[in-house]
């Protein structure tokens, strides 16, 4: 007696659920990635053949770099919050009143470099023309406004404000950079007694014994 064949299926997998939790996925990393911020100026860091994360929130970064043969400071801190306070009590101390609006703009900025008389210009410049805006850096003359060592204490004291914690401070310099401007950054942060920071480094193998 002959067999009976069977016709033969294709094997139907319903894909439907899995792209939609694919998308769900691929949009959650989007919005909860941080763009990485371009450097004001390029720094070359020295080496370490020991690495420790650099804090992704609650740090503040001060960033060295030469620019036309001059040495120039920046300025950043994590937290649009934390900014916009640090910009409304500096603005109380030089007696300049920022708007509403400027405030919004500075609670965006990553990262800057002017003066304080400046930053009103400076604000109100559209993103892509604050790339080519010259920025002198931020002064860290403690013979007349230490405007640096401010930044660097309000910063602080909205912090411990609105999250009740300290900030975590970071330098970033080239390595090429001479020791004066170092040492001075470090006294800026001596006189608040910040005895402990963090140097950015870059990843080097540790030498062979």
């Amino acid at each position: 007696m002959p067999r009976v064949k069977v016709a033969r299926k294709s094997t139907f997998i319903d894909m439907t659920a899995m792209c939609d939790v694919a998308f769900l996925l691929l949009t959650f990393f989007i919005l909860t990635a941080k763009p990485k911020v371009e450097d004001p100026t390029k720094a070359e860091v020295p080496f370490s053949s020991k690495t420790t994360p650099v804090a992704e929130d609650n740090l503040a970064m001060i960033t060295i770099g030469n620019v036309d043969g001059k040495d120039k400071i920046f300025f950043s801190v994590t937290g649009s919050d934390i900014r916009a306070e640090a910009l409304k009590a500096m603005g109380e101390k030089y007696k300049i009143v920022f708007t509403p609006e400027e405030t919004a703009k500075f609670s965006l900025l990553e990262v800057f470099g002017v003066p304080i008389a400046n930053l009103k210009q400076f604000l109100d410049l559209r993103p892509d023309e604050r790339k080519g805006f010259p920025q002198p850096g931020i002064p860290t003359d403690t013979t007349a406004t230490n405007e640096l060592g401010n930044w660097i204490y309000l910063s602080r004291q909205a912090d411990r404000g609105l999250h009740n914690k300290d900030l975590v401070i970071a330098i970033k310099g080239d390595r090429k950079e001479q020791y004066p401007i170092i040492n001075e950054i470090i006294g800026v942060l001596g006189k608040q007694k910040i005895f402990k920071f963090n140097l950015i480094t870059d990843l080097r193998a540790a030498p062979k014994k």
